[in-house]
């Protein structure tokens, strides 16, 4: 148990904390409306494990109940008999066209003319104030195409950071990060390895960019796979440095490990097999003189430690000691922030510690899902406190809410709709299916978090905000 002394420093330097803020947009309010749990049917917490599955089906009475109330208070708002019968690409569309900002692009590429650009030139112009990409920009799909085909002419290691990451050159002078497949899919987080220990995967980061793709967020820069060989598209192009780690296993398999803080020698190589080897390639964002980025501490950020916890982990109020700081306490980013728990807990990623900004949109623009490779490690563990936000906060954004409870009613799971996306890569199967079951599993989850804070009774558009994002 900590001491009280111990207690008093941790609330200080949380009290010192410095949200930096620029400007901001304050949003309109919307009428209130009151949510009372109900006399007849009274609800208590359940346990994470008393839930009814049928083949991956997932339901919770609690979340039933819970649409059930909200229909009866607001039926156009909550139009649940509606919502089954429409297709989600339709209700994507409907949110899509309720949003009437346009939003800016970045001004470096203002002059830019959109003839003959390659297809990375076209995306880093068509990034918004409100999106990374525009889903129907026919640029993103031939972007992703040309990762995973493209002729190779230069090969460099990242510099920083814990584990190998490679910068591949194409033939049309687009870039993307290169990470590489470390595990086969079966192999799992290790029980007893904590989550700043474990190797990223390159599978993961493929699964992200689709998960967000069919979330309707579109905050994650394109991903491909490929299978490389090793041999003469990344030793041939590797400078000097990085040629020299490379060797021949006592399997007569090709490796090699180039240079970074842990994991990077013979003991930890990439190999082949014999000589090709699956990764991931993340789509380069614009150059900083282009599109400067600002790094943003989050709130909700884990200890990295073995014995200590973190202050929201020890105490739930620090949602409001956040919600009255800049800049959470006015505009979209406090429902960004919890969007983006959302999309973390959908994918098991306890490594979110920090997340980025375009510095060119201010505070009114959405956060970036960068760095995803250590999702999709657990299939049958889910880990409750990446909702932290959501249920300190009881806030969740009315868009986000609604695309979760159609994929929670059906007909169209989020297993199926992730499937049929992650089909289009080359390296297909990307997951295993048993982690796109638990996608199901955790939109009931979300959901059921939505209805306990309803239950304190909580006006519903304070915990469901319709910032018409």
């Amino acid at each position: 148990m900590e001491s009280d002394a111990h207690i008093s420093a941790i609330r200080k330097r949380l009290n010192k904390s410095n949200y930096s803020s620029d400007d901001f947009s304050p949003e309109g309010g919307e009428e209130v409306l009151k949510f009372k749990p109900a006399e007849e049917e009274p609800l208590t917490r359940r346990n994470s494990g008393e839930t009814r599955t049928l083949h991956g089906n997932f339901t919770d009475e609690e979340v039933d109940l819970m649409f059930r109330k909200l229909q009866h208070y607001n039926g156009r708002m909550f139009d649940f008999d509606e919502l089954r019968l429409t297709p989600y690409d339709s209700l994507l569309w409907n949110l899509k066209k309720r949003n009437r900002r346009r939003g800016n692009y970045l001004p470096a590429y203002r002059n830019y003319d959109g003839s003959g650009l390659a297809n990375w030139e076209k995306f880093q112009k068509g990034i918004n104030q409100y999106f990374m990409y525009d889903p129907d920009d026919p640029a993103i799909d031939g972007m992703v195409e040309e990762m995973a085909t493209l002729p190779v002419i230069d090969v460099e290691q990242k510099e920083g950071g814990t584990q190998l990451k490679l910068i591949i050159t194409f033939n049309d002078e687009g870039q993307a990060l290169f990470k590489p497949m470390r595990f086969p899919r079966e192999q799992e987080t290790l029980p007893n390895h904590f989550y700043f220990s474990d190797y990223e995967r390159h599978n993961a980061e493929i699964a992200a960019f689709h998960l967000d793709r069919v979330l309707g967020f579109y905050r994650v820069p394109p991903v491909a796979g490929r299978v490389f060989n090793m041999t003469f598209e990344i030793k041939r192009f590797a400078d000097r440095k990085l040629a020299k780690t490379f060797f021949i296993s006592p399997a007569n398999n090709v490796c090699f490990h180039g240079s970074c803080s842990y994991y990077c020698d013979s003991g930890h190589a990439i190999c082949g097999h014999p000589d090709t080897v699956e990764a991931s390639l993340a789509a380069f964002l614009p150059p900083e003189k282009m599109g400067k980025r600002k790094t943003w501490r989050n709130p909700w950020k884990r200890s990295y430690s073995k014995h200590r916890k973190a202050y929201w982990e020890v105490y739930d109020d620090l949602c409001d000691k956040v919600r009255d700081k800049p800049p959470y306490n006015n505009g979209r980013r406090l429902q960004d922030l919890i969007d983006t728990h959302v999309f973390d807990f959908l994918q098991g990623n306890l490594d979110r510690h920090h997340y980025e900004t375009f510095r060119d949109f201010g505070n009114n623009t959405f956060h970036m899902h960068l760095d995803n490779g250590r999702g999709f490690g657990k299939s049958k563990a889910d880990e409750h406190t990446i909702l932290a936000p959501l249920y300190q906060c009881c806030v969740i954004r009315y868009s986000t809410f609604m695309k979760l409870a159609k994929l929670y009613i059906g007909p169209e799971k989020m297993s199926i709709l992730v499937k049929k996306s992650l089909l289009r890569d080359r390296v297909s199967p990307v997951v295993l299916d048993v982690h796109l079951i638990a996608l199901d599993r955790r939109v009931m989850k979300i959901l059921r978090e939505v209805a306990q804070c309803l239950e304190k009774g909580l006006d519903v558009t304070e915990v469901i905000v319709d910032d018409f994002f």
